[in-house]
């Protein structure tokens, strides 16, 4: 797949990943892009607010940093290193603030305005152009996958060192069957909110990723261990993990999804209703209006294919786009972290599981030690 900085700048977390990148180089920046996105952000003076001393609120006092200052800030620092490190947390900077539930929040808005989605562009050439993103782009490792629990909110230093990655699931198929007749009952469920405006009804099922129950796998990245102790949306900072190398037939199908077009002709192909369950979320976070939506039958895709893997390249054009389908038909790649691979068939075989921890001084995830 070529992987172009058109392809990074088009999607929601490949702008974010630019922005991030600059916002760690450079104080000037952060500073500036702090108080713009305040202004943008949907929750400005409500579920976000700016405190002073004592924890007072002081909104009226944020200076007013509108995004041509930005970019202008942006276009002042200059293009910031881009190595394998500062690349990977920026990465992991913006797969964890993805929220395809509500409103984009403030630094999504800001890096979409014309005026920093320009200057960023000098950014994403040098990310797309980098040797340490070469393998953004790489299909499913298929010799190198990794099986990965992370630790519960409430895990304690008896957290095992030893144990089972991912418990045996009651077959893939079984799992599909019971994922698909439950999406379909959801939907059924929600035809009266087909009448409430865009935008204020519940909140529901918002993700489009195959069912939890299912294998998935990483690769492992040189020097840092498996990409999904990095790459998590919506992470809540676990400190501790299970990871297992897992083996894979030889000549295991994968479908890989490299940008939009390839979520498109998956939903064309294999299409799924979800207009009433997810109308509300999607609308509210992709600001696309009334029409219909759909997700992959991941019951049908399993008849053709062992798994399908998001790509990070993939993720970063992707996640979180109003994607045609059709005319009318519109679908959101959601709850799919990059570089995953999930499989639709019992195709998995996991191999001995050893703990790893997360080290907050260093930064970095490593193997426990005995």
């Amino acid at each position: 797949m070529t992987f172009d900085a058109d392809d990074l700048l088009a999607g929601p977390r490949g702008r974010r990943l630019c922005l991030a990148l600059v916002v760690d180089a450079d104080d000037g920046v952060r500073e500036a892009v702090r108080d713009a996105a305040y202004e943008l952000d949907p929750g400005r003076g409500t579920t976000v607010m700016r405190l002073g001393a004592g924890g007072h609120r002081h909104a009226s006092r944020t200076p007013r940093v509108s995004p041509t200052d930005v970019a202008r800030a942006i276009d002042a620092a200059g293009v910031p290193a881009v190595d394998a490190r500062r690349l990977l947390l920026a990465l992991a900077a913006a797969v964890d603030h993805a929220r395809y539930w509500q409103p984009p929040d403030g630094e999504d808005v800001l890096a979409a305005t014309p005026e920093v989605c320009a200057a960023l562009r000098p950014v994403a050439d040098a990310v797309v152009t980098s040797p340490h993103t070469r393998w953004w782009s790489a299909p499913c490792a298929t010799a190198e996958q990794s099986a990965v629990r992370v630790s519960p909110y409430d895990a304690d230093a008896a957290w095992p060192e030893r144990g089972v990655v991912q418990a045996p699931v009651d077959g893939a198929a079984r799992v599909l069957d019971a994922w698909r007749r439950a999406t379909r009952r959801t939907e059924q469920r929600w035809p009266a909110e087909r009448g409430v405006p865009l935008g204020e009804g519940t909140s529901g099922e918002w993700w489009s990723s195959p069912p939890h129950g299912l294998a998935r796998t990483t690769r492992h990245v040189d020097g840092f261990g498996p990409a999904s102790l990095w790459l998590a949306e919506d992470s809540y900072g676990p400190d501790a993990a299970l990871v297992a190398a897992v083996t894979l037939p030889e000549g295991a199908r994968v479908i890989e999804v490299d940008g939009p077009q390839e979520w498109a002709d998956l939903c064309r192909r294999f299409p799924l209703e979800v207009t009433a369950s997810r109308r509300h979320d999607w609308f509210r976070t992709t600001g696309r209006g009334e029409g219909r939506w759909v997700l992959p039958d991941w019951a049908a895709v399993a008849e053709v294919a062992d798994g399908v893997h998001v790509s990070v390249a993939g993720y970063l054009a992707t996640a979180g786009r109003a994607v045609p389908v059709a005319d009318g038909v519109t679908s959101v790649p959601a709850g799919w972290s990059p570089d995953t691979t999930w499989w639709l068939r019992d195709v998995v075989e996991e191999g001995p599981a050893v703990g790893w921890r997360y080290d907050r001084e260093r930064d970095a995830w490593a193997p426990a030690r005995d």
